[in-house]
């Protein structure tokens, strides 16, 4: 046989977590066709990997690219890291399904995290928008985002959902999970999903109670307030028998540093001991990214950017804002644990506001003459609500001992706004840990971080033939050398490519070669399959 394509001489990491080995890696047909020593091999295309690792492709299941996979250019970033797979609809913000009566509410609400969908994309049904996605440089699933359909149903006024709600709620995510969603995204932290109580949020969730479909979820609290935000998705768990998957764990605040982590990973590992389905994942960075109107309370957050907007136009809203966020009670009060020295903002729309950006709100305050909160307050009314910020809040102590639990896996969390600054996870989160956790700081081996960047992340949302070098698995490739990584973006010049990586294959076809992308439109739409 003339296999399509060989890779002599690397050391292969199958993704299992299993020590290097010397092998060959033959492609036919885009699939690993044979994997080890195969002297006598004949191809049509033979890369020499001698001195360089082969892994299978990293899959990031946690970015939220709904709208930029439209953009030109997309897939440029992602390979340069080693991406081949990734999945958007994260945290409860899917950019389908969603009829016109929200339509724009729902939109605003997504435009910070996932920038503008493009007018001419299908947002009605799950099935419409995958069949907008061709031409692909890289593989793209989507999860079905649970608070998109809350919204899609009533809204963000509706504090207490009426049993219509639900039942059209169940409806929506059973024609999304067949139209091929591959799971359930929640947003906990984000309205309106933060308006649930366990009980309702269990109501909704009944139609899964199970079944092998994998739930993923931003908790209630990631604060002081985590591990109980842990044991309340314990309990949804245990009640309807699901596979629970806790995105970006992590426990913001000093004050909570070295001591929620620990007493999580132990509650994580206990449940599994009781045979739970249960794991999480991690972004490689001490500052995270979101909206800047989550530094609210939840109960702020009623009615949606309108709202909200027209709310902190009140001056007595303002002024029980400020004791709120002194207290701290019962939220994830981020500038307490961050700091308006450790909050930075990243993207502002009005031309008048660009002075901020990239400016922490203690800054932004000296430059007005306000109190941060104030000039906060201001800025998320001109802005209309739609800024993000990079908040500095966790420790790289707990990430490294998220990263070394049995069933944790890295993302990025990438979020996308139309203009504005980006966080450097976007261009680099996956170069970051093997640079950072495996080749300074030693972690990780780099067969750990391997596997939990391409077969742990599978196994999470039950992605089948990806995630392993191993005969009949999807040839998807990464050929490089450890020494050669280079993450060369920073938080105040994000936008730089991640170096080194020598060859990304996609499907058995070259996407990237010699650190230059080739313009190869192999990637194909990821689907939910049964089990």
């Amino acid at each position: 046989m003339i296999y399509d394509l060989l890779i002599r001489g690397g050391m292969v990491i199958d993704g299992t977590g299993s020590a290097a080995r010397r092998a060959d890696v033959a492609v036919q047909g885009g699939k690993i066709a044979a994997v080890g020593m195969l002297p006598g091999a004949a191809a049509q295309r033979t890369i020499d990997a001698s001195g360089r690792l082969v892994t299978p492709g990293f899959i990031d299941i946690h970015r939220h690219a709904d709208a930029a996979v439209f953009r030109p250019h997309f897939g440029d970033l992602e390979l340069s890291q080693g991406l081949t797979t990734i999945v958007n609809g994260n945290c409860g913000l899917s950019a389908a399904p969603f009829g016109d009566t929200h339509r724009a509410e729902i939109l605003s609400y997504l435009s910070p995290i996932t920038g503008e969908v493009p007018p001419h994309i299908r947002t009605d049904s799950m099935a419409g928008y995958l069949s907008r996605l061709h031409d692909l440089p890289l593989h793209v699933g989507m999860l079905v985002g649970a608070g998109v359909l809350r919204a899609d149903a009533a809204g963000y006024q509706v504090e207490r959902l009426e049993k219509s709600h639900c039942e059209t709620i169940r409806a929506s995510m059973e024609r999304a999970l067949q139209d091929g969603a591959l799971g359930v995204s929640l947003g906990l932290g984000y309205a309106p999903e933060c308006f649930y109580t366990t009980a309702e949020l269990i109501e909704v969730l009944r139609p899964l109670a199970g079944r092998n479909i994998p739930v993923t979820v931003h908790m209630r609290q990631e604060g002081g307030g985590v591990c109980e935000a842990l044991e309340e998705m314990l309990a949804v768990a245990r009640t309807l028998d699901i596979p629970v998957h806790i995105s970006h764990l992590k426990a913001m605040g000093r004050d909570n540093w070295g001591k929620k982590i620990p007493q999580a990973l132990q509650m994580l590992a206990q449940a599994r001991r009781e045979g739970m389905d249960v794991s999480c994942d991690v972004y490689p960075y001490t500052a995270g990214s979101t909206q800047l109107l989550h530094i609210l309370p939840p109960d702020y957050l009623t009615g949606g950017p309108d709202a909200v907007t027209e709310r902190l136009k009140d001056p007595a809203v303002r002024k029980a804002l400020a004791e709120r966020i002194k207290s701290g009670a019962g939220f994830d009060n981020i500038a307490g644990l961050a700091g308006w020295d450790g909050i930075y903002l990243t993207s502002l729309h009005r031309r008048e506001n660009h002075i901020y950006q990239g400016k922490s709100l203690a800054e932004i305050g000296r430059m007005m003459g306000k109190a941060p909160l104030e000039a906060c307050c201001d800025l998320l009314v001109s802005e209309h609500c739609e800024i993000t910020m990079i908040d500095f809040m966790a420790s790289e102590d707990d990430i490294a001992a998220i990263l070394r639990d049995e069933k944790s896996n890295l993302i990025s969390d990438a979020t996308y706004p139309t203009e504005g600054q980006l966080h450097p996870r976007v261009y680099g989160a996956f170069t970051h840990l093997l640079t950072r956790f495996v080749r300074e700081k030693g972690t990780l081996s780099v067969e750990e971080a391997v596997h939990k960047m391409t077969q742990g992340p599978a196994q999470a949302l039950r992605i089948q033939g990806k995630g392993c070098l191993a005969v009949g698995m999807d040839a998807d490739i990464n050929v490089f050398a450890l020494r050669e990584l280079n993450e060369p973006g920073t938080y105040e010049d994000p936008c730089r490519l991640a170096q080194g990586m020598r060859y990304v294959i996609v499907n058995g076809v070259v996407a990237l070669e010699d650190g230059q992308i080739t313009g190869a439109r192999a990637g194909q739409v990821i689907r939910r399959k049964e089990t």
